[in-house]
Parts: structure tokens; C-alpha cells; sequence
């Protein structure tokens, strides 16, 4: 491994649904509970999210895919002995089937209530959880670059990672709505590009001095510069049910960003596809996932999906093959497309059974899967 590929580092964070095993509904202040509970064991590792049935847990910083695999078990593990401990499981997938957010809480401490009254009923409507991969880079300029190379390929990396096709108890026809959910703030969905740090920071103060967003850590795009590490974060993806899924979306977002650094560094010119563009290509994915058509975005035509997935394979190949992380990734990527994403088998589910609370148990059987005993 090059030195240049020991410094991509990587973290990821994981919000999950804090669900009763009985009604199988989100519990509107299990988070709280389940946060304070897990913090004995966890301490910083794991923190609120905006509404009171959300817990989040934060990866220490990682070297190998094999370190990903391993905290994120063990994170998972903790989390869901301390839910289970005050009598609750745990869900990793971005929508729950049923449960209303009308029903929901914001967490009650400043930063979210003061993000409550600013985007007003879009928060009350935010039952939606995320998945967030940070790729360390310490130049920042370059890692603007980086972004700029990396915004065509982030659609077919939501489409691989969709897991929320159940909203309010209907299926929505999306097999991520909440990329729609989300995607309705203002500082949401694919970044412009930007043709330095010096634009991209210029750009960042006028959301904050229009009103637009709070502080620089509220800017919600799908690929971002950190604001509290030298990383450059993905934020395109769903919650996976399987940490298998989550380890194959870790190794895809670092391999991006080796890949389009070095074609940065040689002075390659990023793809100059335009912001709607993008968020049609998005807007694609959410809706279609892996069945189907994808938006090619460099060739501006739709192709089917594994068409696109495998040209983003041959663009990280290199990258992948540099860090050993080829064999597992490529598994896991051909596994996913085979057999469907975590969409896929939560509509399988309820097609078998006629039951939302079914897919619920299936998926806290996969939050679940690997960790051990709870």
C-alpha cells in the first residue's frame, strides 16, 4: 500500500430507529433512553439525533476495510445491548414502514430545537435516518477537487445502498424516498462544482449569512468537506440493514476519493455535468434503485443500471486493487446487484407475508446480524 493510499483514512457513522419489539413502532423517546444507557459503554461513540427516537453511533478512525468491519460490529453490538436493555431493538434502514412522524419528538437541547424552528415542518416530516463515510484528506483544496471529480458518481452509490421504500405504511414507489425526504432542505442533494476552496468557502458563508443554514456543519450536502476533521464525507447513502452492505459502501467512497485525487493531481479536468443533471441522476436512483435504468451522467442518456455500476467499478478498480480491498469489495458489490439491495428485500418480505411489522422484524434481524449475541 502507497503511502498516499495509508492516508485515507476511514469513519462512519450509522443513525438507527429505536424501535418496540411488540408494535414494532418507532418509540418516540427511545433514543434518549437508549443514548444514556449506551454511553456507559460507549461514551462518545454514540449521541442524539435530531428526533428523540434516533441514536447515532460515531466509528473511531479506521485504517482497513477489515477495522470498518470490525467497529462497526462491535458499535452495533454495544448499541443494541443497551436498546435491549431498556427493552427496545434497533432498525438500520433510513424510513420505517409505518410509523407516523407526527408521533415524533425533537430531541430536546438547543442545537435541535433551534433546527427545528428553522426549517419548521420539514422537521417535524424528518423520519429519516443516514449513513455518513468519511474519507480521510488533509488539503483541503485538493479535496474540493476531489468533490468535484466525485459528484457524477455518487448516484449509482445511493442506488446500491437504497433502503427506504416504506413511508406511512404505503410503499412509495422509491426505493430510497428518504433521499426525498431529505433532499426537500435547502442545502441538500449534489454540490456545484467549485473551482477552489477559496469558492467553496465563500459560498458556505453566504448560506449562513443568508439565513439559509445555522453554522457550516448544517450545509447538507450529499459529498462534503468536514467542518470537525480533515475528511471529506459521503453523505449520499441510505442506512444499510447489513453491515456487509455499509463495508462495501466504506470501500467504494474511499476508492473514490484515491481515484479522483490522483486524477486531480495529474490536472484532469473533472466532468462538467450540470447541478440538474445530477439531481435527475439522483432523483433516478432514489426512485429505481438497482431495477432498471440508471442516468449515465457523463454519456447524459439512461442506461440499464449495471451498466453503471460496472463503470464506476472500472473507475475505482485501480484504487481497490492498490489497497486490497478488490476481492471483498467486488463480492459485495456483485452480491448486492444479483440479489437486490436492502429495498429489495423489504418489499420481498412484505409480498411474502402482507405485513409491514414482518419487514420490521426482518430488519431488526439484519441491524442485528454478526454482532453476537444481545
Amino acid at each position: 500500500m502507497s503511502a498516499r493510499t495509508e492516508e485515507y483514512t476511514l469513519g462512519v457513522e450509522e443513525e438507527y430507529q429505536v424501535v418496540d419489539p411488540e408494535t414494532r413502532e418507532v418509540q418516540p423517546e427511545g433514543g434518549q433512553r437508549v443514548v444514556r444507557r449506551a454511553q456507559e459503554a460507549m461514551s462518545e461513540e454514540v449521541a442524539p439525533e435530531v428526533l428523540a427516537s434516533q441514536i447515532e453511533t460515531i466509528s473511531p478512525v479506521c485504517r482497513t476495510l477489515a477495522e470498518v468491519r470490525t467497529e462497526l460490529l462491535r458499535l452495533r453490538r454495544e448499541a443494541n445491548e443497551a436498546a435491549a436493555k431498556e427493552g427496545y431493538r434497533l432498525v438500520a434502514a433510513s424510513t420505517h414502514p409505518f410509523s407516523h412522524y407526527q408521533d415524533q419528538h425533537v430531541t430536546p437541547k438547543s442545537r435541535y430545537r433551534n433546527i427545528a424552528a428553522r426549517y419548521q415542518r420539514l422537521t417535524d416530516e424528518l423520519l429519516a435516518f443516514g449513513f455518513h463515510i468519511h474519507v480521510g484528506l488533509s488539503d483541503r483544496e485538493a479535496a474540493v477537487q476531489v468533490m468535484n471529480h466525485a459528484r457524477v458518481w455518487l448516484a449509482p452509490m445511493l442506488a446500491l445502498s437504497a433502503n427506504s421504500p416504506f413511508w406511512l405504511g404505503e410503499d412509495t414507489g422509491y426505493d430510497s424516498y428518504r433521499t426525498q425526504v431529505w433532499g426537500r432542505l435547502p442545502s441538500a442533494g449534489p454540490p456545484a462544482p467549485f473551482e477552489s476552496l477559496e469558492e467553496h468557502d465563500a459560498l458556505i458563508k453566504a448560506l449562513v449569512a443568508t439565513g439559509v443554514v445555522a453554522e457550516p456543519t448544517k450545509i447538507y450536502w450529499d459529498i462534503r468537506l468536514s467542518e470537525h476533521a480533515e475528511t471529506i464525507e459521503f453523505r449520499v447513502a441510505d442506512v444499510c440493514s447489513r453491515a456487509d452492505e455499509a463495508v462495501m459502501l466504506a470501500g467504494l467512497a474511499r476508492a473514490l476519493v484515491s481515484t479522483c485525487y490522483e486524477r486531480a493531481e495529474r490536472g484532469e479536468p473533472y466532468p462538467k455535468a450540470r447541478p440538474e443533471l445530477l439531481r435527475a441522476a439522483h432523483w433516478r436512483a432514489s426512485r429505481d434503485g438497482l431495477d432498471g435504468e440508471l442516468a449515465d451522467v457523463e454519456a447524459g442518456r439512461a442506461v440499464p443500471a449495471r451498466e453503471v455500476i460496472e463503470k464506476l467499478f472500472d473507475f475505482v478498480r485501480p484504487a481497490l486493487e492498490e489497497s486490497g480491498d478488490w476481492e471483498e469489495v467486488s463480492t459485495l458489490v456483485r452480491d448486492t446487484v444479483e440479489r437486490g439491495n436492502g429495498a429489495t428485500r423489504q418489499r420481498q418480505v412484505y409480498e411474502r407475508t402482507g405485513r409491514l411489522e414482518d419487514v420490521v422484524d426482518v430488519l431488526i434481524e439484519e441491524t442485528a446480524g454478526g454482532i453476537g449475541s444481545t
